[in-house]
């Protein structure tokens, strides 16, 4: 039987969180996992079908509304998290309140990995959000059993290794255009989970379901020139913004060769 009793915590940008209760989701045995849109890219995918009735007990789901967290900082690592639907926004506070976004999560994210015994970030839902928690203990006895999954596992955190380098590449050398333009192709990669650099046009717009100052915020520009610089890109052709949460990326080639500073 699965766990079904936990909390979220709901975080204003400079207030300490509260807990409030939470109905959980039963995972639906092996059923769930197998039908599950993030097997294909996440850990889960090294556990093979006859043993997915293991990996189902192992899991808690949990939906997450937007605006309420799931991992604070500084609270005791108990959990592993598994994004399996939706958008998600890891920060860091400072004291004095002040928030740093350091990365958006999405479909096949494990978060917590690089942590020991407390987390080093916060995690909020941006848009309704769908996760497996997995509990350290339960986890830790299934990648024994499961040596497949342990090496996933370390791939996993070796790509959060490369794209932290690239996150610090991107803050500290890249003008605004390249920061957009490296942002957007990053999320067409999240979103088609292939090489959107590829593909002679997208045909489906780019999701942008945060908001203009999380942008900014994440990629250490403000608001105004996040908006600016949209608009130059529109007009040059490489995208379209046909509202507030979508972008169509016209010309990813271009964006492409943008963000890697060969425009």
């Amino acid at each position: 039987m699965t766990d079904t009793s936990s909390f979220v915590a709901e975080r204003p940008s400079s207030v300490p969180a509260r807990r409030r209760p939470l109905v959980l989701e039963p995972l639906h045995a092996a059923q769930t996992c197998a039908t599950c849109s993030a097997r294909a890219t996440s850990v889960c995918n090294a556990i093979e079908d006859k043993d997915l009735d293991r990996l189902a007990s192992t899991a808690v789901s949990i939906i997450v509304q937007p605006g309420h967290g799931f991992i604070e900082e500084g609270d005791t690592a108990e959990h592993f998290f598994n994004v399996t639907s939706g958008t998600v926004k890891l920060f860091k506070l400072l004291p004095d309140g002040r928030r740093q976004i350091t990365g958006f999560a999405g479909i096949g994210h494990f978060l917590g990995l690089a942590v020991s015994t407390s987390y080093s970030f916060s995690a909020e839902a941006v848009d309704p959000v769908r996760i497996c928690r997995f509990s350290r203990s339960k986890l830790r006895v299934l990648l024994d059993d499961f040596p497949a999954m342990e090496k996933r596992l370390l791939e996993v955190a070796s790509n959060e290794l490369v794209a932290a380098q690239e996150q610090m590449l991107l803050l500290g050398r890249k003008t605004a255009r390249e920061r957009l333009a490296s942002f957007l192709m990053a999320r067409a990669g999240m979103q088609t989970h292939c090489g959107a650099e590829t593909k002679p046009a997208l045909r489906e717009p780019v999701s942008l379901p945060m908001t203009r100052g999380d942008i900014a915020d994440y990629l250490g520009l403000t608001i105004e020139t996040v908006s600016r610089t949209l608009t130059r890109l529109k007009a040059e052709r490489l995208i379209d913004v046909p509202n507030t949460t979508d972008v169509m990326l016209l010309d990813p080639r271009g964006l492409q060769s943008l963000a890697t500073g060969l425009d």
